[in-house]
């Protein structure tokens, strides 16, 4: 019997791991990260189409950074699915830390599985902007700890997201099919969550298209906000409240 702490997930009959069937394209799921998906990520993130809306990986990207990568969130997921597995005998669902699942994978009619993107939860990294006087460098990681610090579930937390898809699934309308998915079948029932900022190149329509289809509302543009990959960057924050 599945553990009822895992709802909404579904569990592989075979595998045993869990995953989310996004709600428009039933072909496509999300999954826990797995050590063999490394080449996938290399390939997903030397595509420099990929590459140059993302701030954080590094470019080019190599196999140690696939590998670091991954080490560091299949742990994030396990501890999640172990928090569940662990209250699987309490009456009520619990609010977990985060989403235990979040690589992309198209399932082909032949029942195999195809990495094609990423979709990770975390609380905001943008403290320099939640200070009242507009870009605030100074404070930001001081702000940043101070998000972090409130206890899971409380609804002043702001969360955000982190996103791609390959190129090759570009233009079909999963990634705003998963955020919605994710957005309402996890985030809001079993986190908790109340309040989003999310952020994106304002060279990136694709991005701020998918969030703005998904009820987010632009609420500030900064130009030349940070250098990435060698060229300053201008940055739309959008904002999501639950209603």
């Amino acid at each position: 019997m599945a553990n009822p702490q895992l709802y909404p997930l579904e569990v592989n009959a075979t595998t045993k791991e869990p995953f989310l069937r996004l709600r428009n394209h039933k072909n496509i799921i999300l999954t826990p990260p797995r050590h063999d998906d490394e080449d996938a990520l290399i390939a997903a993130l030397n595509d420099f189409a990929i590459a140059d809306c993302l701030s954080g990986p590094p470019y080019p990207y190599t196999r140690d950074h696939a590998r670091q990568y991954i080490d560091k969130i299949n742990l994030e997921s396990q501890t999640i699915l172990k928090q569940l597995d662990d209250a699987k005998s309490l009456p009520d669902l619990i609010v977990p830390d985060n989403c235990p699942v979040r690589y992309l994978r198209e399932v082909k009619e032949n029942g195999s599985e195809v990495f094609i993107g990423d979709l990770g939860m975390m609380r905001c990294m943008h403290g320099e902007l939640m200070g009242p006087d507009g870009v605030d460098w100074e404070n930001k990681k001081k702000l940043e700890e101070e998000n972090n610090d409130i206890p899971v579930g409380d609804p002043r937390i702001i969360w955000s997201i982190g996103d791609f898809l390959v190129t090759s699934h570009h233009r079909q309308g999963i990634m705003t099919d998963a955020v919605q998915t994710v957005l309402h079948e996890w985030a809001i029932p079993r986190m908790k969550v109340r309040h989003m900022w999310v952020s994106a190149y304002t060279s990136n329509d694709g991005s701020v298209k998918v969030f703005l289809k998904n009820g987010f509302k632009i609420i500030k543009t900064i130009e030349n906000h940070h250098e990435a990959k060698g060229k300053m960057r201008g940055l739309h924050l959008m904002e999501w409240r639950y209603e």
